[in-house]
């Protein structure tokens, strides 16, 4: 059934109520034949959490409702400025200073007016995170690369709940992507991440694990990387190629597709190299190999970032 609204929104941005015409039906009317009309009102009634509103987590947003999620939790604590408009979706001059939840929440309602949001605008906690997470059915990582004990907090949370959880990164012109079964191998142990470690074992540990392959490392310049500040080098491109998989992978979630590649197999796309590559870490980041690395990328790390 179509479904249009006769009545001017108060809640939608200025310049947004001219969605008399709107209808849900001939909105996505061009997902036929990759998206049945049934597979189309299960994406409507799906829920689906995204914490982070930034680099990927907006992206991610926008690419969903533009599939026809229906409903959405979104999360930001942070405001965008101008060192955010290289890569993050919602950042323009319109937005600086603005809190990117409510912006990116703005966006989500002008692709599609009867969205059903609700919006975080502080960071996801221990004490958040159940109400985060109540009544979704796949949760989608945008968490800043360098906020560890938050992205753990957040896939242990979704394990407990027995929801899937995926985590697409841009990594230099590649993207590197990890989907986690609430009943397989979780992602502390994928990662071999672990409270005793400090902050630098623990992001070489997500590094390393999210991309064991590294192909981006032929042009990728480790040393503008600042743990000091949480900044590293990141353009738009792949964040814009993490949404695509990302979405993908949730399509198969939502939609009872198959096959899933599950944790403890990884994928990673570079399309500056051209390449593709894909695997399946038995032991996850535990096997010799992946220690090597992880030792060898430690120690440059610290290197770089002094005593």
């Amino acid at each position: 059934m179509s479904v249009s609204r006769q009545t001017p929104d108060p809640t939608l941005p200025e310049g947004a109520n001219s969605v008399e015409k709107w209808s849900y039906d001939e909105a996505f009317c061009r997902n036929d034949g990759l998206i049945s009309a049934a597979e189309q009102q299960r994406l409507r009634k799906s829920r689906v959490a995204i914490a982070g509103m930034g680099g990927v987590g907006g992206v991610h947003l926008v690419t969903l409702a533009r599939l026809g999620v229906g409903a959405f939790h979104i999360a930001d604590f942070d405001k965008f400025g101008v060192a955010n408009f290289n890569r993050q979706y919602g950042a323009d001059v319109a937005t600086i200073g603005k809190g990117k939840a409510a912006v990116m929440a703005d966006k989500a309602r002008t692709i599609n007016p009867d969205v059903d949001l609700r919006v975080f605008d502080e960071a996801i906690t221990a004490d958040n995170v159940d109400e985060f997470l109540d009544g979704v059915d796949l949760v989608i990582d945008g968490i800043d690369f360098f906020s560890i004990e938050a992205r753990r907090n957040l896939f242990a949370a979704a394990r407990q709940r027995n929801i899937w959880a995926i985590t697409a990164g841009p990594i230099g012109f590649s993207t590197a992507w990890l989907t986690f079964d609430p009943k397989g191998m979780p992602f502390d142990t994928y990662f071999d991440v672990n409270d005793s470690m400090d902050r630098i074992e623990q992001l070489v540990a997500f590094s390393v694990g999210l991309s064991p392959r590294a192909t981006q490392l032929s042009y990728f310049d480790l040393s503008r990387v600042d743990l000091q500040s949480g900044a590293a080098p990141s353009v738009s491109l792949a964040c814009q190629l993490a949404s695509g998989v990302a979405a993908t992978e949730a399509i198969k979630i939502l939609l009872d597709r198959s096959p899933i590649r599950a944790a403890p197999c990884y994928t990673q796309f570079d399309a500056y190299r051209q390449i593709i590559r894909k695997g399946r870490l038995l032991w996850g980041n535990r096997g010799p190999l992946q220690r090597l690395k992880r030792k060898l990328l430690a120690r440059q790390v610290r290197r770089m970032c002094g005593p």
